[in-house]
């Protein structure tokens, strides 16, 4: 005799189906817990994996509350500056004398300016074709000695680039460069302190670009390769489109390096309060205003809170670049999606 199965679902609609097996799983979920009891290592384990979110987002927060207090630590120490003189007339003006409490920041403004702006044009098309050398043209063997070469550039100290600066850039421009466009100059411009913080962020930009072309998918390459573009163009047209928002953001975070060096560019830009009109004058950027003077005649009046006022205005100067920089990468990640 042959036993027949009927299946409980059969003959029903597919809205009946659906809440049948609904009710089946609601039961033995009942069920499960009922008789199944939560164990203390279960216990524990949610305790725990409650405990670690709370702290990542107390870490969180105080990252950022550490932002706004370094800023809010700044102002409150140039205030004594504001009560005499504008915001307005002290980034407006020119004339630094201390003596006279005349604090004109715009020549430290510029130098700042100047160095930065500069460093880039020169870093970042070495950096660009570089990394396009190493991801789609070169072989294993030339990596195998440039990414060490590359972190050892990176981790060099500062100093040891102002002093190669002053061993090598500064009398190449004073006695090869500068006589062919000036009658004089002592080497200590804004040239040279463009040259050394575009070597100093050239292994940053290398290594972040090169990240960037690796995580490229290879079938990207092999389609744009198969349809008869060259590897030029597809490297032009394939991996610097697809990469854009990455450039950008490795773009600010080498400005963003630039504006707070210190030391190097202190020891090869001159150090002179003035507007540089030309690439072979010298200048004074903010952070070496601040390293060179801190712990110096602060018995002048308002003197400690004009350098706390450099501080904060590049502080001011970094976050504004950083904040226009992320809502100009959101709306081109936006437009690239």
């Amino acid at each position: 005799m042959m036993v027949v199965y009927k299946c409980p679902l059969r003959g029903m609609s597919q809205k009946q189906r659906f809440l049948q097996l609904c009710s089946i799983r609601k039961v033995s979920s009942t069920y499960s817990k009922s008789n199944y009891p939560m164990s203390s290592f279960s216990i524990n384990r949610i305790l725990k994996n409650k405990i670690a979110g709370w702290l990542m987002l107390t870490l969180t927060v105080a990252l950022i509350l550490l932002v706004v207090l370094i800023g809010f630590g700044l102002y409150l120490k140039s205030v004594p500056i504001f009560e005499e003189k504008s915001l307005w007339s002290l980034i407006s003006t020119s004339e630094w004398k201390p003596g006279k409490g005349n604090f004109g920041f715009l020549p430290f403004i510029a130098g700042t300016l100047w160095v930065t702006a500069l460093s880039l044009i020169l870093a970042l098309p070495i950096a660009l074709f570089t990394a396009l050398f190493l991801t789609e043209h070169s072989k294993p063997s030339v990596k195998k000695w440039v990414f060490p070469a590359l972190d050892i550039l990176a981790g060099l100290p500062s100093v040891v680039y102002g002093v190669w600066g002053i061993l090598l850039i500064v009398p190449w421009i004073s006695e090869k460069l500068a006589p062919n466009f000036i009658e004089y100059s002592t080497g200590y411009t804004t040239l040279a302190g463009g040259i050394v913080l575009g070597i100093m962020i050239l292994p940053l930009l290398i290594s972040l670009f090169i990240e960037l072309f690796s995580a490229v998918p290879k079938e990207f390459r092999d389609a744009s390769l198969s349809l008869g573009a060259t590897r030029w163009q597809t490297s032009k047209f394939i991996i610097l489109r697809k990469t854009l928002p990455g450039i950008l953001a490795a773009i600010i975070l080498a400005v963003s390096r630039a504006l707070g060096e210190t030391i190097a560019v202190l020891m090869v830009c001159g150090n002179i309060p003035q507007l540089p009109k030309s690439l072979f004058d010298s200048c004074y950027p903010l952070p070496a205003l601040i390293a060179n003077n801190y712990g110096e005649m602060l018995s002048i009046p308002l003197y400690e809170s004009a350098l706390m006022l450099a501080a904060f205005l590049l502080f001011i100067v970094v976050v504004l670049f950083n904040a226009s920089s992320r809502i100009v990468l959101y709306r081109i990640e936006k437009k690239f999606r």
